[in-house]
């Protein structure tokens, strides 16, 4: 039930993007970095799982910049035949023309529909930002945020504009506070971004049962839609080797970019054991896996600041021991 929240309000920071990752937490995923050749000009993590190498938040050198929240669909038609995080790579990776120009060719093409429910924010850092679902009908259908705009906005795993989801309108909240907060105290920007850290670390989720507290996905998705920070909910699948299936998939490097059904990797049992072969990224444990802040101030500077807080085994990493942080100018 990942979350995204983008500001405008802060007099120093043009645009501010907060995000939560909330997945399986064995699902293989590279952290944050600059990418491989050919595509060195991107800066972000990748999710391992699917051979093209997607992402659900990246920023450029040349400061474009997307992040993609999922949404459950109820319908019998087919989706997931497209990766989503594949849609993702397409604007980061090619030159797309204009972004009016991306958003017309995702809505009309048919390119999303084909893809599981989903929203995608995309843009040029300190202009207006696309919101594009992928089953708006048409390009005009299309809200565009930020830009000259002073306003904060989030979403997370509903259509952009159901404001029906508490951690959404809540987080809106936190957020504004805090940048409010973060300039009466006069901050430092590192001061600003643990402030914003705190605002992805809320967690109200309720503990259903005192006796049996690891409940997995299912038994909390109904209380999901209302905290920000999703602890780890379940119980670790059998042991398993995520760790050789990121190394495997990173020598597997793929150049194309909308790929159709690309095969899900699935792990097999340790030898030993008597379980069944593991689903990565779909069992186990689940919860806020990456946090991630990004600022671009008026110097036309990019900080990005990811905190990944669980290892491939799933297992808890002291906070700070596994972050990221990346300062770059923007090239015009």
């Amino acid at each position: 039930m990942c979350i995204a929240l983008i500001s405008t309000a802060h007099p120093a920071y043009p645009l501010i993007l907060i995000d939560n990752r909330d997945e399986y937490l064995n699902r293989p995923t590279d952290r944050a970095g600059w990418w491989p050749d050919p595509d060195t000009h991107v800066l972000g993590g990748r999710d391992m799982l699917r051979d093209v190498h997607g992402t659900w938040l990246g920023v450029t050198k040349a400061g474009k910049i997307a992040v993609l929240t999922n949404y459950r669909e109820y319908t019998t038609q087919p989706v997931g035949a497209v990766s989503r995080g594949a849609i993702m790579k397409k604007f980061l990776v090619e030159d797309v023309g204009p972004v009016d120009q991306f958003v017309k060719e995702v809505v009309t093409t048919g390119i999303a529909k084909d893809a599981g429910g989903f929203s995608l924010v995309c843009g040029t850092v300190g202009k207006k930002l696309a919101v594009i679902s992928n089953r708006a009908e048409d390009h005009s259908q299309v809200p565009w945020i930020a830009g000259d705009t002073v306003q904060t906005v989030g979403l997370s795993n509903a259509a952009f504009l159901d404001r029906s989801w508490t951690k959404v309108t809540l987080g809106e909240q936190l957020m504004l506070n805090s940048i409010r907060a973060s300039i009466e105290q006069n901050d430092t920007e590192d001061q600003f971004i643990q402030r914003l850290l705190g605002v992805l670390s809320h967690n109200t989720l309720p503990v259903i049962d005192e006796q049996e507290p690891r409940h997995g996905l299912e038994t909390y998705i109904p209380a999901l839609r209302n905290t920000i920070f999703v602890p780890a909910l379940g119980k670790k699948d059998s042991p398993t080797l995520p760790g050789d299936v990121l190394r495997a998939a990173k020598q597997m490097e793929k150049v194309d970019v909308i790929g159709h059904n690309t095969p899900i990797r699935q792990d097999s049992p340790v030898p030993g054991t008597t379980g069944k072969p593991v689903v990565l990224g779909a069992s186990g444990l689940y919860g806020t896996q990456k946090q991630t802040v990004v600022l671009f101030d008026k110097d036309s500077n990019i900080r990005f600041f990811e905190r990944t807080l669980y290892d491939e085994n799933s297992d808890p990493i002291p906070a700070g021991e596994a972050d990221t942080d990346v300062k770059f100018k923007v090239q015009r």
